[in-house]
């Protein structure tokens, strides 16, 4: 445990941010035009996951920089986990809360920000492997 606490800090922080975000109830801001746009909340879900997916990739390039570790890892910490950590987290809204729901379009936006931020990833390790 003290090894991820010492080797990803910042990610560790991001996931218990996005872990109380997901589950404190916010205020009521139906008066306020900037939430009426339509699907706002899916943007913010992309950019969590994405904030989420996009440290974990950060922090495992940074530790991982003199010695090669393999890509199958980061996949499993950086991809898999945070999707899977996004359909925990709506099943236990939809489940164990009464004023959140759990919404299938709220995973496909986490699932997408993990995806961009794995595509900025995969495209920076590759452009600095070749030179």
């Amino acid at each position: 445990m003290l090894y991820f606490i010492r080797k990803y800090p910042f990610s560790l922080v991001i996931i218990l941010a996005v872990t109380y975000l997901s589950f404190f109830q916010p205020p009521s801001m139906d008066d306020e035009p900037l939430f009426q746009w339509p699907h706002l909340d899916k943007v913010v879900h992309c950019c969590m996951y994405f904030g989420m997916s996009g440290m974990l990739w950060l922090e495992f390039i940074r530790a991982h920089r003199r010695q090669q570790a393999p890509l199958w890892h980061a996949w499993i910490g950086a991809v898999a986990c945070p999707v899977a950590f996004s359909g925990v987290v709506e099943l236990l809204q939809s489940y164990c809360t009464t004023y959140r729901g759990g919404d299938w379009l709220d995973f496909a936006a986490n699932s997408v920000g993990v995806m961009l931020a794995t595509a900025l990833a995969l495209s920076y390790i590759r452009r600095t492997r070749k030179a």
